[in-house]
């Protein structure tokens, strides 16, 4: 049987959301996805009296999220040989995992369900403080001093809605050799001193949205025209854009399929 939940996590304290190899070996460093195994496995475990302890359930995460990045949306698939009750599953799991780790929903798929393969968009939202003094309770969002005009960051991102190559926005670590995304929608909005920037994708680079935001500051941070975003973009360099910024800010709202 084949099951699909949705995960909750703040990144900060973990080295992204998937497992790391190295030579072939799991790097013993703490991600979201090696949690959630454990947490998993444990439980199925206890639950149905499993002897084997070297038994691992596998997961499957609709995408990567790099160290910081958080989620309200990742969608994860496992599969295993007995039937789960939901609600009870899901208050079990959540009382196993970490205080920052949390899962939202849980229901049984069809085999032919892949998080990764199946979905068909991703929806990313990106905060950030406009404000020339911090704050305490600014977390860890990132603080831009220079004023932010809405009007010419709307027009930026609008250059990059629909299918185009994204090559000036990905950085080295992209294993995937394919560079072209579909961009779906792009906003941008300021609610009191914060900066909402919400991208919906079919798929996204490495570091993709990261990147994006950080072309947007270099329009406004050197008062350039909104069409420079359409040079960076056919451009097709990553020389072109703008600094990777911080990954705090950045959360996974949802997968659809």
């Amino acid at each position: 049987m084949r099951y699909a939940v949705q995960v909750q996590y703040i990144g900060k304290n973990y080295a992204g959301s998937q497992i790391q190899f190295r030579n072939g070996k799991e790097i013993e460093t703490p991600t979201i996805q090696g949690e959630l195994e454990k947490a998993i496995s444990t439980l199925i475990k206890c639950d149905k009296n499993i002897a084997d302890n070297n038994r691992r359930y596998k997961t499957v995460f609709s995408g990567r999220t790099d160290r910081g990045v958080n989620s309200i949306g990742q969608v994860v698939h496992f599969d295993t040989d007995e039937p789960i009750v939901a609600s009870k599953f899901i208050y079990q799991l959540n009382e196993i995992l970490p205080k920052d780790i949390s899962v939202s929903g849980l229901k049984e798929v069809d085999k032919n369900f892949h998080a990764q393969k199946s979905a068909r968009s991703r929806y990313y939202r990106y905060i950030f403080i406009n404000r020339k003094c911090k704050n305490a309770f600014d977390g860890d969002l990132m603080r831009v001093k220079f004023d932010i005009n809405i009007e010419r960051m709307q027009k930026a991102l609008n250059y990059l809605l629909g299918e185009h190559d994204f090559s000036s926005f990905k950085s080295s670590g992209t294993l995937n050799p394919s560079t072209v995304c579909f961009i779906k929608s792009a906003e941008c909005k300021k609610d009191g001193d914060k900066v909402i920037i919400d991208i919906v994708g079919n798929r996204f680079l490495y570091n993709m949205v990261r990147t994006i935001v950080g072309t947007l500051l270099e329009i406004e941070g050197h008062n350039r025209s909104a069409e420079y975003m359409k040079q960076v973009l056919e451009a097709r360099d990553r020389r072109k854009a703008g600094q990777t910024v911080s990954p705090y800010g950045l959360t996974l709202i949802e997968v659809t399929y």
